[in-house]
């Protein structure tokens, strides 16, 4: 289900692999502070993503762009994902057109067997334990591709805040304490308003409630302490969670599978 390959190529050492044979889980609402770029191979997933409802049907390629929210149920849906982080993106980007930015994608779905086969072979490459060189090449082909195409727009890096200020200040409250007990009242009390305004101005700004915002974030912290090798119940300390078995529940709505399972290096289902 997941795969590391930190020994063959650094560029790569904190991505998280997914190679997923039959799913048939529900996914909550959710985020990642990376890039979603993932493929299709059989079944289907209803995609939950910016608003709108999206089938999404095999041999076509998925994309998400960092901060993005979204969601959707699987049936027996069979896929590849990774997650390369803006970094990654941003300096490809660069050496492309000669200015760092992040690259949008405003195509959430894309059906181009071009950029199918390149993934493919990128992810052929990563899970057969070919050279660094290889790997390396295969990604730079394909995600060379994907922002050459589909890539419409650009947002600088690092990314500026474009945000009210009162919901960016409360952003960074949340990102700053988010291992502690966080109330409805301090957050409001942050952003200078009554509690009441304060829900419907966070659920408009981002799509998520509170507590559905803070909970997206601890999982996202949560990935990375798992992924650096960290023992779950202390993930589940730093990252904010009452105790192991709520981070495991949480972790599991979005990922559809356990923590447990993305410690195992070289698993491939």
């Amino acid at each position: 289900m997941r795969y590391t390959c930190a020994m063959k190529l650094p560029l790569l050492s904190d991505t998280a692999f997914e190679n997923i044979a039959d799913s048939t889980d529900n996914f909550a609402f959710h985020f990642h502070d990376t890039y979603t770029i993932g493929l299709t191979h059989r079944g289907l997933f209803t995609s939950h993503y910016e608003h709108r409802i999206i089938p999404v049907y095999e041999h076509t390629a998925r994309i998400i762009n960092p901060g993005e929210i979204h969601g959707g149920e699987s049936h027996a849906w069979q896929y590849t994902n990774f997650y390369p982080d803006a970094e990654l993106l941003s300096t490809l980007y660069e050496q492309m057109y000669g200015e760092k930015k992040m690259p949008i994608f405003e195509r959430h779905i894309i059906q181009d067997e071009a950029l199918f086969r390149r993934l493919i072979a990128f992810f052929q490459a990563v899970y057969t334990d070919e050279a660094a060189m290889v790997v390396e090449s295969r990604l730079i082909d394909a995600l060379g591709y994907l922002i050459a195409h589909y890539a419409r727009k650009a947002a600088p890096y690092p990314p500026t805040c474009h945000e009210p200020k009162a919901m960016s200040t409360v952003i960074e409250y949340i990102h700053d304490n988010i291992e502690t007990d966080i109330t409805l009242n301090a957050l409001a009390k942050t952003a200078h308003v009554s509690k009441y305004h304060f829900l419907r101005l966070f659920k408009n700004h981002t799509g998520l409630t509170p507590h559905q915002y803070i909970i997206a974030k601890r999982v996202c912290k949560a990935k990375t302490l798992v992924m650096q090798g960290e023992a779950l119940s202390h993930v589940a300390l730093e990252a904010g969670f009452s105790d192991q078995s709520h981070f495991i529940r949480a972790f599991r709505k979005i990922y559809g599978y356990s923590p447990k399972t993305l410690q195992k290096s070289n698993f491939i289902l």
